[in-house]
Order: C-alpha cells, then structure tokens, then sequence
C-alpha cells in the first residue's frame, strides 16, 4: 500500500463501510488523518450515495431504534440512542447524509450520527405564542431535516398548527433551527392546512415536503407543499395527471426523487415518482398495488428503496410488513427479518462519517492554537527534564 499513489488510496478509502474505516484509524498516522478530515467525509458519502452502498434502514418500536444492513437483510440490531425516553415515545424526525434527526415526548432533540456513535443536543426551543382567537385549538406539529447545500448547512424545520373551529380558520408558528448558528428563529407563517399530522417533511431536492390544503373544507383538493431550505420559502410542486377518481394523497422519497402515493380507499395504491424535481412532465407511474393480491392491508404504504439491481422496491405496509416489488413481474413478495420489532416505522440511514456539528473557522483557529500550546508544554517539560539530569 505503500507504493501506491495517494488518490489510489483515497479511491479505495471511500468504497469502504464506516466500520471498517474506524478500525483502519489505527492503521498509521497518515490513515487517520485523512480519514478523519472534512474532505474525506465528503468523498466518502459522495461515493456511497453514487454507488448507492452503505445502505442502513432503522427501524423504530416506541422508545427502541434497531438497524438492519441493506445488502444482507439478515437480523435486526438494537442501538443505543443518545436520548432519555420518557413514556416510551420516540420519533425520528428525519435522516440526511448519515445523521437522524430524533426527538423524545418531552421535546428533547438530537441530530445523531449512529455509525460513528456521535451526537450533538439541539438548544431548547423559544416558547412560542398561541394565537389570539379563544376558540384556536393546537391541532398538531410536525417537523422536517435537511441539508442546505448552499450554505453547508444542517436544518431543522417545526410547524405548530393551530385550527379555530368556530371560523373554520387555521394558523401556524414556524420555526427553524440553524447548525450553523445552534439557533432557533421564526419565520413565515405556513400558509396552508396540514393534511397528514403523521408524515414528518420529506427532503428532496433541497426541499422539505407536505401534503397540505389551502382551506378547511371537505372538497378542497390536496396538495404537495415544499420549503426550501436555501431561500426558506414555501412554494407548491406541480403534481401529476391522475384523473378525476379522489384519493388521499401522501408523499415519500425513493431513490432520491420525490415520490407521490395516491391511496384510493384502502383497495389500491399509485406509486408516482418525479423523476427530475420540479419538473411536472417527469411524474411517472412506478407501480401499483392492489387490495388483497399485493397485500393484506393497503391503509398505509411506504416505498423505501430499490434493490440494488434497481429492479425491485422495498415496501413497508401498514406499519408492520415489508415486501418486495417486483417492478418486471408486477408481483409482491413478503419477508421476514430476524429479530425485527412486531410494530415497524422504517427510516433510510446512509452510513457515513458525518459528524453531527460544524466546525467553524473559529474553533479550528482554537484547536490549532491548543495544539501549539500542547507542543510547547511538553518541549518545555522534556527541556527543563534534560537540563536538571545535566545539573544532577
């Protein structure tokens, strides 16, 4: 290895899994230095997310998380989550580049890298203001995690929404908290209804994703809501030809493009993918799934990922089933892992050597002056040590 040019290296560095570069910290000193900097945390997930590698999919049970390796498919492993839980809740409010983004009942959040077991807790959050109105009820919150490329930035989106019954009114208090700055501040009002309290926003093209409506009325159709993180902007995305036949619609990520479901009354379910974002001529229908041939329960359904052929698709159902499509057969076939929680909620997790904080040009100026000031104590001390054995 030795012989070998250092871009060699570096190309063979990044084709490998998080735990195996851990241990190759302790190769040498050069290892480890590469491995541990930012350009080498960029390569490397640049590399997974081409080669689509290093695919975890965490699974969560109440207030457990279990990780599954996508390749093998081959048991269930409980980890150990960086946050008290109390009730037995925990949610996962999101995944981007290696981090998930969790938070407990009592509101504690934590962006957590779990390959390399690190985390970082958010600051607490501003109390916020109720609306005025008396009879404005809190209705739900939600959040969303992404990346702001732009800015090299981790954010964290919270939508309180609020619905006045009596005038048939809803309102918002929105905010987002900054990686960048480890603060929280408000911004815009979101100006629709939140169709599905359930679905944390989901990010896609620098964007976090909703299903919304823009009033509170029986009738009114839905509709795909994204916030750009770069602009921190609400704007709608142009949705795809689907025909006059209701449905309820629900938004996911499969493959790195924003993906649509039109569930029509729990007997058959469209899976629309946008193949280029933002682009409404690029909708297609994927698949379908139909009530009982392809599943026992149709209520709620959720693409994952493809195989790595790119030939099947890995479905969760009904929170307690996955199956795979297959999109040349047009069949569904169940599968069972070992030692998987009887209640499922699915989650994406590249690994990746992401830590889950930024560091700024002010705490490097600080490392390398404590690293200056370390060298100078033990030149001092090895000094000072030689000259009393010359005295002696």
């Amino acid at each position: 290895m030795a012989d070998l040019p250092p871009e060699v290296i570096t190309e063979i560095l990044t084709r490998l899994p998080v735990k195996s570069l851990l241990r190759f910290r302790c190769t040498c000193k050069s290892w480890r230095s590469q491995i541990d900097s930012p350009d080498f945390y960029f390569f490397h997930l640049h590399k997974s997310i081409e080669t689509t590698s290093n695919i975890t999919i965490i699974f969560r049970e109440n207030s457990d998380l279990y990780a599954v390796d996508f390749d093998t498919l081959d048991k269930a492993v409980e980890l150990n989550h960086p946050l008290m839980c109390y009730g037995n809740r925990l949610k996962v409010l999101g995944s981007c580049n290696g981090l998930l983004c969790i938070c407990n009942v009592a509101e504690d959040i934590a962006f957590w890298n779990p390959s390399i077991r690190k985390h970082r807790i958010l600051p607490l959050i501003p109390t916020e203001r109720r609306p005025d109105s008396d009879t404005s009820l809190f209705a739900a919150r939600v959040y969303g995690f992404g990346y702001d490329s732009y800015s090299n930035d981790y954010k964290l989106l919270r939508i309180s929404y609020f619905i006045d019954l009596h005038n048939r009114t809803f309102d918002s208090q929105v905010k987002l908290f900054s990686l960048r700055t480890n603060r929280w501040n408000s911004i815009q009002r979101m100006p629709y209804a939140l169709c599905c309290a359930r679905t944390m926003g989901v990010f896609v093209g620098g964007a976090l994703h909703w299903v919304v409506t823009r009033k509170l009325e029986p009738d009114a159709p839905d509709l795909i809501v994204a916030f750009d993180l770069r602009f921190e902007i609400f704007q709608e995305v142009p949705l795809p030809e689907t025909g006059n036949e209701s449905f309820q619609m629900e938004v996911a990520l499969l493959g790195g493009c924003l993906c649509m479901l039109a569930n029509y009354q729990n007997m058959r379910v469209d899976v629309w993918v946008m193949k280029e974002y933002g682009s409404k001529e690029t909708w297609c229908k994927l698949f379908t799934l139909t009530h009982p041939n392809d599943s026992r329960s149709l209520k709620f359904v959720r693409p994952l990922t493809y195989s790595r052929d790119g030939n099947k698709v890995l479905v969760e159902l009904d929170h307690r089933k996955l199956c795979w499509y297959d999109l040349i057969n047009r069949s569904a076939s169940f599968i069972k892992i070992p030692r998987m929680p009887t209640l499922i909620d699915g989650t994406i997790c590249l690994g990746s050597l992401v830590p889950p904080n930024l560091e700024s040009k002010k705490d490097k100026k600080h490392l390398e002056l404590e690293t200056t000031k370390k060298r100078y104590r033990i030149y001092r001390d090895d000094f000072l040590s030689e000259g009393f054995k010359l005295v002696l």
